[in-house]
Parts: C-alpha cells; sequence; structure tokens
C-alpha cells in the first residue's frame, strides 16, 4: 500500500533535477528544492527501516543504494583510466563513495551528481545514532546541523571538510523525513508551524537575496539561504502532506510515469547528467545556443529519450538490489492494483527516497511492530516556547 502522494514528490524532485541541469534555470532550485526534499524521503524511509529491523537496516539501505553505482562505474571507470585518468587505490571509492571517487576532467563532470551518494552513504551511516538522538531530544537534534552549517558560513570552522558542510546543508531535511515518519510534522497545529514556515522561510529568503552566488539565486551556490528555504517546503510539502492521493489513479499515463520514474529514480540520477554533459557541444553545432529556447527544448528531449534507453537497459538493477523481480518497465497490472490500496498512516518513504508498503495488516501476515513513543507534545512544547 502506497501513498502515491509522497511517489508524486519523488517524480517530481527527479524531473526538476534533470530539468534544471540541462536548462540551468536558478528559478527552479527556489520553486522546487529538490535535493533537499529527496533527502527529507530518504531520512523517512531510514527511520521506517530502522523501527522494522535495527541496525541492520544500514546494510539494506546500502544493498539498495550501491548496486546502480557499481553499473555506472563499469561503464566509466575503464573509460577514464584510458583516457588518463591514474590508477591508484582511490579508485576503490567508486565501489563505496565515502568520499569523492577519483575522476578525469571530462569524468568530473558527467559524473558530478555522485556528491549525492556520498552524502547518503554518510547519512545512513549516521542514522542509527542520529534517530535515536532525535526521539529523545527532537528539537536540539534538528537544530544541530543548522547550527554547524551557520558556523561554517560565518567562517567560526574555516577548515571544515566538504562532508562536514554537507551534514549541514542537507542532514536537516534527512532528520526532518525522522520527523515525518513518526508522525511529528503531520500532528502539529497550524498555530505552531505556519509561524515557524514564515519565520524559517522568511529568513531563507532574505539570506538568499542579500546573498547573490556567481549564478544569481541559484539555491546551490547559497548554503545557508538553501537550507534555510529547503525547511520551509519541506515543512509544507510534508507537514500537510495528505494521506493519498487517489487523484494521481484517474490518469493511467501519468499514474504509470510516476510508477516509473519512483522505482528507477536512482538509475535516472547516476545517468542523466553524462547525456546533458555531453550533448551540450552536439547542439552547438547544429548552430543552436545553448540560452536558446529551441535549443534547450531539443536538448531536454534528447536527454530525457537517452535516460529512457539506458533505464530500459540497465534499470532493472534497481529490481534485483531491492529484491523484486526485474522488470523491463515497472508498474504493470499488479503495480497499479497496489497503489490504489489507500493506507491508515501516512507511510514512509523506499529505496533512495522512495516510498513503500505500509498500512493495514490482512489475514495471514504478522501483527505490525509497535509504533515508536510519540514524540509530537515535546515537539510541539519546543516549538510553542511550553
Amino acid at each position: 500500500m502506497r501513498n502515491r502522494y509522497l511517489d508524486v514528490l519523488r517524480f517530481l524532485a527527479i524531473i526538476r533535477v534533470v530539468v534544471y541541469h540541462v536548462t540551468g534555470y536558478a528559478v527552479l532550485t527556489l520553486v522546487f528544492p529538490a535535493m533537499s526534499v529527496m533527502f527529507a524521503l530518504a531520512g523517512s524511509l531510514m527511520a521506517a527501516s530502522l523501527d522494522r529491523s535495527g541496525p541492520r537496516a544500514v546494510a539494506r539501505r546500502l544493498r539498495r543504494l550501491l548496486p546502480s553505482l557499481w553499473v555506472v562505474a563499469a561503464v566509466f571507470v575503464p573509460a577514464m583510466l584510458l583516457t588518463g585518468l591514474p590508477l591508484t587505490s582511490r579508485v576503490l571509492l567508486w565501489l563505496f563513495p565515502i568520499a569523492d571517487p577519483p575522476a578525469n576532467g571530462w569524468g568530473a563532470l558527467a559524473l558530478s551528481v555522485i556528491w549525492y551518494l556520498r552524502d547518503y552513504l554518510w547519512f545512513v551511516l549516521a542514522s542509527p545514532v542520529a534517530l535515536w538522538l532525535f526521539r529523545r531530544w527532537p528539537v536540539p537534534t534538528l537544530l544541530t546541523p543548522y547550527v554547524l552549517l551557520a558556523a561554517i558560513e560565518f567562517g567560526l570552522l574555516p577548515a571544515a571538510p566538504v562532508v562536514l558542510r554537507e551534514f549541514g546543508l542537507y542532514f536537516g531535511a534527512w532528520l526532518l523525513g525522522f520527523a515525518h515518519h513518526d508522525g511529528l510534522l503531520r500532528r502539529l497545529a497550524n498555530r505552531v508551524l505556519l509561524p515557524v514556515v514564515a519565520v524559517v522561510g522568511g529568513a531563507g529568503a532574505a539570506w538568499i537575496a542579500t546573498h547573490p552566488g556567481p549564478r544569481g539565486y541559484d539555491l546551490n551556490d547559497i548554503h545557508l539561504g538553501n537550507a534555510l528555504w529547503s525547511t520551509a517546503f519541506i515543512l509544507v510539502a510534508l507537514g500537510r502532506a495528505p494521506a493519498a492521493a487517489d487523484w494521481v489513479e484517474r490518469s493511467p499515463r501519468f499514474s504509470r510515469a510516476v510508477t516509473v520514474v519512483n522505482r528507477r529514480a536512482l538509475t535516472i540520477y547516476l545517468w542523466h547528467m553524462s547525456f546533458v554533459v555531453a550533448l551540450t557541444p552536439l547542439v552547438d553545432v547544429v548552430g543552436m545556443s545553448r540560452t536558446d529556447p529551441v535549443g534547450l527544448a531539443i536538448r531536454v528531449v534528447l536527454v530525457f529519450a537517452l535516460v529512457g534507453l539506458v533505464t530500459l537497459l540497465v534499470g532493472w538493477v534497481e529490481d534485483v538490489a531491492a529484491r523484486r523481480r526485474p522488470e523491463l518497465v515497472p508498474g504493470g497490472r499488479a503495480g497499479a492494483g497496489a497503489a490504489r490500496t489507500v493506507p491508515t498512516s501516512p507511510p514512509p518513504a523506499g529505496a533512495a527516497g522512495l516510498p513503500v508498503s505500509a498500512g493495514r495488516a490482512v489475514a495471514g501476515t504478522p501483527p505490525p511492530l509497535p509504533r515508536p513513543r510519540d514524540h509530537s507534545a515535546e515537539f510541539t512544547g519546543y516549538l510553542s516556547g511550553r
């Protein structure tokens, strides 16, 4: 049983990421802060997995994450080695990217999206302790990444490593995923949620307006503004998330598209940038500027076409990693039927941030696991000053 609203969020996030990388339109980062949304959904997933499996959930998350990366590495690492990448022990980071794996010039562009897997990996490893801390001291734990990021941005930690900065930038969204899974965001009254959204979003907007980056108001260049603006967005998007989105099923084609993108999110994300990089000079060759609307439209169509092709070829690896029956194109009749079932409560997210099953128990299935202790009163008390 799936909450299709969360599926739609993931669908929009992936589409937005691809379109942004093709067009470079900074406004897209403001309208939909996709990366923070993806981390929030993944955090909700991780909390659900830890509740089900305990620390074993870490290995299971990595099992679902790494095989798609290994497919990319099997293609690109030999090509980079043949075009100048030195063969050193750091190449092994392509198997387990605890730090940025090495790449040559063209590879660094085509595979620049690997940072997401690096951060995801660190966040997964930190989650057992982080969830324990969050459930005991929710607001102090949630505020910690933002304090860390502010310290870095204001020069108090000038030598902070990249991974530490990324914890400050995106781990707050991951922790909001914990709050979503535990139902804390949903149970916050409007009199608490809306003022918090206004203050945090307003602070983020003010910082963005007064600290433009080299690409203008692109959130990717404005870290503190990114974290604050994204937090306000997530508080609304998940804090007032509906329990279901039956309207998705009224359009079979849209429903199937949402299912396909959700089941192949990691493949789409890992491969799309290489096509963006490859097609940019080709469009210039035929006389269309990178800023020309027609040229951009052609690039968008071609990138999605090539992503669709590679998804058909290797997307099934995500099914194998998730221990599902491999499918060429996901979302057949069985999948569509399952999607129509309405859950009784907001379900967690699934692999790489995709929603997974949760809801009513049926005959012949084990009883549901006990819900985590309700921290909503404590959480609301912190926010309202009680």
